[in-house]
């Protein structure tokens, strides 16, 4: 369900990105505020503390990239990126920066305002983090390191362990492949992605109902994994 009322800053150099998000925004429920440039947005977002920030990499004054790291500083809501720029690299390096999702333009607006009520949810659930939780049949006892599908123990090694535990931390949030290997594997593994394609297909067949169809551990193509909690 929308959030009702709930800014949402978009931080684009077309005037017709504007034209079409504006009215779309407002009929969808929530706040739309707006701003042309990097500087401006980050005004924006220092005094307004949105809710969600759409944020375009192709910004007249600065690139969306360092608009990105310079929000982080002091806003800690979902920034999601909207942008043109197709490359896998472009991609990782956002979501290393801060980003938690990233739209590709040409976009469809049912779309967006899906990722926006997404993002919002997470937002609200980024307290920290329960001792338990749970998706589909599975529950996670973080406290006890204690796993269950469908009331029986699920038994994982240290390691599918710890890359659960680091998943549920990211509160639904793209983590990237350096990421999870730096904090599964250490330092000295960050470019050994097959440890980390082997143990996420582990999981998905001790945990997900098709693992060939996940629905709760998500690939990101190219970037990482999300695990989507009920």
């Amino acid at each position: 369900m929308t959030q009702v009322n709930a800014r949402v800053l978009v931080i684009d150099d077309e005037p017709q990105i504007h034209r079409f998000l504006g009215p779309a925004l407002d009929a969808a429920g929530f706040y739309h505020l707006r701003a042309d440039n990097g500087t401006n947005g980050l005004r924006e977002i220092a005094q307004w503390n949105p809710d969600v920030v759409i944020l375009d990499l192709g910004l007249p004054d600065m690139d969306g990239k360092d608009v990105l790291a310079k929000a982080r500083a002091f806003y800690e809501g979902p920034i999601i990126i909207l942008s043109a720029r197709d490359k896998e690299g472009e991609k990782i390096e956002a979501f290393e920066r801060g980003a938690n999702d990233y739209v590709e333009k040409p976009f469809g607006i049912g779309e967006l305002l899906a990722r926006i009520r997404v993002a919002l949810r997470q937002r609200a659930g980024t307290q920290p983090i329960a001792t338990k939780v749970s998706f589909g049949d599975v529950s996670v006892d973080l406290e006890l390191r204690y796993v269950t599908r469908g009331g029986e123990q699920v038994r994982l090694p240290p390691k599918e362990y710890a890359l659960l535990s680091r998943l549920i931390g990211g509160h639904g949030k793209v983590l990237t492949h350096k990421e999870l290997l730096v904090a599964v594997w250490g330092p000295a593994h960050m470019d050994d992605t097959q440890y980390l394609r082997v143990a996420v297909g582990q999981l998905r067949q001790k945990l997900e109902a098709d693992p060939g169809a996940p629905t709760h551990i998500m690939t990101e193509p190219g970037i990482g994994y999300r695990l989507i909690l009920d």
